[in-house]
């Protein structure tokens, strides 16, 4: 089979993951892969797994940009010559693209829902969807039958899924070791690993961490990440005088450098389609906290792997931490619940056999 990934970069972040993911399962499993896009950090890694890169112009957010069209000029050979099986896209600019190419050349155009959309005329005017439309979690699949009335028919849920080969247990040894390569010191550190968006909620973790370090002095927020909130939340920790056990750096472009260096993990999203980063973490071993919404109520079970927390509920979040940090033994138990709950139920090897099967269902129906 030959797959057309469509992503509008290969930076940092949960979608480059997944198809890093994807890719390598489906080109370990015989098939062949080939990524367009804008380019980005994380090229060099595609490279080294001998996946083809085709670059075209689609670093915009605009479903009505002229970079959609010259790019669908440009993959139209492509496709023609290299007798592309399927098209997957991941967001609403490559899902207006994988439309186009499937008008221009009749290729199999699937998506994947990453997260939600805003119900906006353009997407019930020109769905674009694909013939299938995978979701990441139950909670993304309800959003697009209820916000966007998909035929329940057309979506198959299929969970991310993570390399537990890259992933094990942090030794205590590797935490010290991480920590002073990071330049924190000994005390407890309460890691997130998101971009700096308003939807991802660091303001709360934020807030509770004032109130946190005024009961565990030695504690430390360790927030990994870049974006557009960066200024204002860098302006939040100085505010409430923490800014000195607050920790900024930038995204990682291999989170097992940064993982070993937390205790607890929180994901504090407003919104989530699932949780590349929580699931990583859960994989490492960490106990994680996160609040009760999207996917990440199919991660976390309250008390088994993980503790919830309502979202924008600070004063919840700082209890939830304060219970991790006071009670070690409480820690390491959700941590190994969390680690054998991913190993069991999300894996890499999981994922790539689901979808393999979704690209031959569509396959199919074209043959018959």
């Amino acid at each position: 089979m030959k797959i057309l990934f469509l992503v509008n970069h290969l930076n940092i972040g949960g979608i480059t993951s997944y198809i890093l993911n994807l890719s390598c399962g489906l080109k370990q499993r015989g098939h062949s892969v080939f990524i367009a896009s804008g380019g980005g950090g994380l090229l060099p890694k595609f490279k080294e797994l001998g996946i083809g890169h085709i670059p075209i112009p689609i670093k915009t957010k605009n479903e009505l940009s002229p970079k959609i069209i010259l790019g669908a000029f440009k993959l139209s050979k492509i496709i023609k010559d290299n007798e592309i099986d399927i098209v997957h896209s991941h967001s609403r600019t490559t899902q207006v693209l994988g439309c186009l190419l499937h008008k221009f050349t009749g290729v199999k155009h699937i998506s994947t829902c990453h997260g939600f959309f805003k119900r906006r005329l353009a997407r019930r005017i020109f769905p674009c969807w694909g013939e299938r439309v995978i979701a990441i979690s139950e909670q993304v699949k309800e959003h697009l039958i209820n916000d966007f009335k998909l035929n329940p028919s057309k979506i198959i849920l299929v969970h991310n899924g993570i390399d537990m080969d890259r992933f094990k247990r942090f030794s205590a040894a590797d935490r010290e070791k991480a920590k002073l390569k990071l330049g924190l010191k000994s005390g407890p550190v309460v890691g997130i690993v998101a971009r700096l968006s308003d939807v991802k909620g660091h303001k709360y973790l934020i807030g509770a961490m004032k109130s946190i370090l005024a009961i565990y002095p030695e504690a430390q927020l360790l927030i990994v990440g870049e974006g557009k909130m960066e200024k204002e939340l860098k302006r939040l920790t100085e505010s409430f005088n923490i800014e000195k056990s607050v920790f900024f750096i930038p995204e990682a472009y291999d989170t097992r450098e940064i993982l070993p260096a937390m205790d607890i993990f929180v994901m504090p999203s407003l919104k989530e389609g699932l949780g590349l980063a929580l699931m990583e973490a859960m994989a490492s071993g960490l106990a994680v906290i996160g609040s009760r919404v999207g996917g990440i109520k199919t991660l976390i079970t309250e008390g088994k792997n993980g503790l919830l927390f309502e979202p924008r509920d600070t004063e919840g979040l700082k209890e939830a931490i304060i219970t991790l940090l006071a009670d070690p033994k409480k820690r390491e138990a959700l941590a190994k619940g969390a680690e054998e709950f991913i190993k069991d139920n999300f894996s890499k090897d999981k994922m790539v056999l689901e979808t393999e099967r979704v690209y031959q269902e569509v396959i199919n129906e074209r043959a018959g």
